[in-house]
């Protein structure tokens, strides 16, 4: 077998194009795995609401927050933590949200979710669905946090 030798541009050249595999293969991952980071914190955001944690269900919002819902107009972080709080120490009705992640599309700090939610409200058995838009960013601490989101019902 005969061996051909590589001239030093040709090394050089294979170096290079096996880093740019290398480095796209990385940030491939890097957005799988905050895909997964922002539906992980979605997950607990239904799990601490539904158990009556305040502080966990807030965690979720940037205080730069601005939101719309349909039927309740623009809120900010502290308008929406008060309206979270108000609805779990109500001692007349429980509510419990159900998730549905229909898509995340993450582009380095940003992140945009499609999503719908379902309420669920006792006493009376009532249900109510949101469909959403959440834009989500990489915080200085490291954690995806919303800073915009929009509600409404599809009905």
């Amino acid at each position: 077998m005969r061996r051909v030798a590589m001239t030093t541009s040709a090394k050089i050249w294979l170096n290079l194009l096996c880093s740019i595999f290398a480095l796209q293969f990385y940030c491939a991952v890097a957005i799988a795995d905050d895909a997964t980071d922002i539906r992980t914190r979605l997950q607990q955001w239904t799990a601490s609401f539904n158990s009556g944690d305040k502080f966990g269900a807030c965690d979720l919002f940037s205080k730069s927050l601005v939101s719309d819902v349909q039927g309740q107009g623009s809120a900010g972080y502290e308008t929406r933590c008060a309206t979270i709080s108000k609805a779990l120490d109500d001692p007349h009705r429980t509510f419990r949200y159900d998730l549905d992640v229909k898509e995340i599309i993450v582009d380095r700090t940003i992140a945009v979710v499609r999503l719908n939610w379902t309420l669920k409200i006792n006493p009376g058995d009532l249900i109510s669905r949101e469909t959403g838009l959440d834009v989500f960013r990489k915080e200085g601490d490291g954690r995806w946090r919303i800073i915009r989101f929009i509600a409404y019902s599809p009905e």
